[in-house]
């Protein structure tokens, strides 16, 4: 049966290029191939309450550079593993079927799921229960399988970079050890790209775990080079080789409680029992990494990612999501996208670029 609705929700943390994929994919459904579009509020929570607003070419306009997303997002709502309220009790049950039934009611051929890899999980659960679903990679993170870039990855990098930027100055102006702590999670993609662009001196990423005393070889070096001030740009999932990661808190009613952070001031208290000539400080660039406006590069893939998504829907590849490899916009299957991670090669050509120009990686 040919598609005549399609749906999109934008699932877990935001991102910048959310709302240039959602103006993407609306103007191109309507546009090329006249497709109705509706999109859930909140995430799966709006799929299962079926609380969505009608996309058209006026709701999109406007939208392109914007932060955030117009359909908002939440990283809770798992509806395999969903928390409702029976006999004054909270019990996670498995409401996936509302979902599919609202779908049905709302006459919808396509789901469209915009997210990372814990939202992309349940779409190919929904597509195991035969909802026709295409999925868009996105994460800040860049740490997606399948894909050689997610949208939202250079806008976070060009602010991890900015912030940099600005750290130098203080750093040489005080002779200070600055330490700019960044996002990640479990992958370094953030912190290498930063820390090359920004010149930084010390790069400690997850998958190089450091050595303290490095750290100090590196910054003491560069004291007898005629350098008394360091810039060091750590990932929040680094660890040292005989510790493990820190941890900022869980949060119990997510699909992913470990929430990581501390690192950089954990780093700076060590530095400091190690290094008595210099002040450090730590700066954790955090949320800041989300939001803003959407650069340049993500606007452009992002509009790539929802434009081949439709692409998928008119070739009925349902199951599937787009992928960019080198230059070109591609497709995976959600079955093979989930579950792994992508994650820095210690001996990529990037780690050895940076190498090459003298940059450590603690090790």
């Amino acid at each position: 049966m040919a598609t005549k609705k399609i749906a999109i929700l934008t699932g877990g943390g935001d991102c910048p290029g959310l709302n240039a994929v959602i103006r993407a994919v609306t103007r191109t459904a309507i546009l090329k191939y006249g497709y109705e579009v509706i999109g859930y509020k909140y995430g799966y929570r709006g799929l299962y309450k079926n609380d969505f607003i009608p996309l058209t070419l006026d709701t999109v306009s406007g939208i392109l550079h914007k932060g955030g997303t117009i359909l908002y997002s939440s990283n809770k709502d798992n509806l395999f593993d969903y928390a409702v309220e029976e006999n004054g009790k909270i019990v996670k049950k498995d409401v996936s079927d509302v979902a599919v039934e609202n779908l049905k009611k709302e006459n919808v051929d396509v789901l469209v799921v915009i997210g990372g890899d814990g939202t992309l999980t349940s779409a190919r659960d929904f597509a195991r229960k035969g909802v026709k679903v295409i999925g868009i990679p996105k994460t800040i993170d860049n740490d997606l399988y399948s894909t050689d870039l997610t949208f939202g990855f250079y806008s976070a990098i060009d602010v991890a970079t900015d912030a940099l930027d600005r750290l130098h100055t203080t750093a040489e102006s005080h002779h200070r050890i600055m330490i700019l702590e960044v996002m990640g999670r479990n992958a370094g993609w953030i912190a290498l790209y930063s820390g090359i662009a920004g010149s930084a001196d010390v790069i400690l990423i997850p998958e190089i775990p450091y050595s303290i005393e490095k750290v100090v070889e590196k910054v003491e070096q560069r004291k007898a080079q005629g350098k008394p001030f360091s810039i060091i740009v750590i990932a929040e999932g680094a660890k040292p080789k005989d510790g493990s990661v820190v941890i900022s808190k869980i949060v119990e009613d997510s699909p992913d409680p470990v929430r990581l952070g501390g690192i950089g001031n954990k780093l700076a208290s060590d530095l400091e029992k190690l290094i008595k000539s210099n002040e450090i400080r730590c700066t954790v660039l955090g949320h800041i990494q989300r939001g803003g406006n959407t650069s340049t590069f993500d606007r452009i893939l992002s509009t790539r990612y929802g434009v081949a998504a439709v692409e998928l829907i008119h070739q009925e590849k349902f199951g599937n999501m787009v992928c960019l490899k080198g230059d070109t916009i591609t497709y995976d299957s959600l079955e093979n996208v989930i579950g792994k991670t992508k994650n820095v090669d210690p001996n990529s050509e990037l780690v050895q670029v940076a190498r090459s120009i003298g940059i450590s990686f603690g090790d």
